[in-house]
């Protein structure tokens, strides 16, 4: 893991923020602790199979789930994050929920929601977290405030589908997704599951291997 981050300009929230953008925008969310090549291979599938028009990694300043003493510094991780998507200018890092409130996704995807009404956003996860989905806040609310695309992850396929099948959510197959997406006809309360090549990094693993490599 990278110890020392080049210097990155920060994003320019009012040009993105409050704006009358109509672009498809996949959202990815998390603790980025730090970003790695699974989360660009996750934005990237997504990208390419919804035919989206841009990414948002919203990098949170505390996810409620982890433990506060094993994060790095937001700025850190915001700028690492920035570092490693230097040669995807689809992909735009920020963190929203600098300025918010709380750190909840749906208070956070709620206010998007209200800030940006004519995109089309989607949220985005692997398959690893929609297993876990039923202990966010009000999980349920999340996957009726816009459709879901699902990533495939090793170990987690069959778990997740099975929870998406709990979901108040239609599941859609990616190219219908892709499809209603762009007619601007896809209802809100809608997911679908996309497999293909699956990608093993992870942020434990990361983190791990680091602190094995200092002692």
């Amino acid at each position: 893991m990278a110890t020392h981050v080049r210097e990155v300009p920060e994003a320019p929230l009012p040009a993105i923020f409050h704006s009358k953008t109509r672009l498809k925008i996949g959202l990815v969310g998390g603790s980025f602790n730090p970003a790695h090549a699974g989360h660009l291979h996750m934005s990237m599938l997504a990208l390419r199979t919804l035919g989206l028009d841009q990414i948002w990694w919203l990098v949170t300043p505390q996810n409620p789930l982890k433990d506060r003493h094993a994060m790095m510094t937001l700025a850190h991780r915001r700028d690492f994050a920035r570092t490693v998507t230097t040669h995807h200018p689809q992909i735009k890092v920020l963190s929203p929920e600098e300025r918010r409130p709380d750190h909840l996704t749906y208070n956070t995807l709620m206010w998007l929601n209200e800030t940006c009404p004519h995109a089309q956003f989607v949220w985005i996860m692997g398959a690893d977290n929609m297993v876990q989905f039923s202990a966010w806040h009000r999980y349920r609310d999340i996957s009726s405030l816009m459709p879901m695309a699902v990533i495939d992850r090793p170990g987690f396929s069959y778990q997740a589908i099975s929870a998406g099948r709990k979901l108040p959510a239609q599941r859609l197959q990616p190219a219908r997704m892709s499809g209603l997406l762009a007619q601007r006809r896809l209802a809100r309360a809608s997911w679908c599951f996309i497999a293909g090549k699956r990608h093993n990094a992870s942020a434990t693993a990361l983190r791990a291997r680091h602190l094995a490599n200092t002692l």
